[in-house]
């Protein structure tokens, strides 16, 4: 009955023509390090500026994860997970889930510092930048993972998978 109200899933087993959580992924990803570099550039060259850019960077890219993780998290239940994939799948979910509140309170730390002095950005701070620019690399490995080598949502993977070969 469920199924008359729910599109049809097509080659890719998605309801829409191809994945969006790496579009939009992609987008978080390129902002908060810009952010970084901005913020280490800054530093570096007292272009106070570019604090400024850093920050809403980061504001941004604290709202966008947030879509991320939503096509992320349909994306995720409609691949067909094999049991070589799922550790992989569940640590790229946990991970992104735990950048979502990382994000957000870094941006809303660096909210406070862009209150109190718009030129001064303390070394802890970019101490943390350096940690969560890690945390992200390491996400896009896992990301990139779960699609070149276990393929989810690649034709050929899906056919594999509706075939019972998997």
């Amino acid at each position: 009955m469920l199924d008359n109200f729910l599109p049809p899933l097509n080659d890719h087993n998605l309801p829409y023509p191809d994945t969006i959580h790496p579009i939009v992924v992609h987008f978080v990803i390129a902002m908060v390090l810009f952010s970084f570099f901005c913020d280490v550039t800054g530093y570096f060259t007292r272009n106070y500026q570019l604090y400024e850019v850093s920050w809403w960077n980061m504001f941004v890219a604290t709202i966008a994860i947030f879509i991320a993780i939503i096509f992320g998290q349909i994306e995720a239940g409609l691949a067909i997970a094999y049991d070589a994939v799922e550790p992989v799948l569940n640590l790229h979910t946990l991970i992104g889930w735990s950048l979502s509140g990382i994000i957000a309170a870094i941006t809303g730390w660096r909210y406070v510092i862009r209150l109190s002095d718009s030129k001064k950005l303390p070394l802890p701070y970019l101490g943390l930048g350096f940690g969560l620019t890690c945390l992200v690399f390491f996400q896009v490995y896992l990301g990139d993972q779960l699609v070149w080598i276990y393929g989810l949502h690649t034709v050929p993977v899906v056919d594999a998978a509706k075939e019972g070969v998997l």
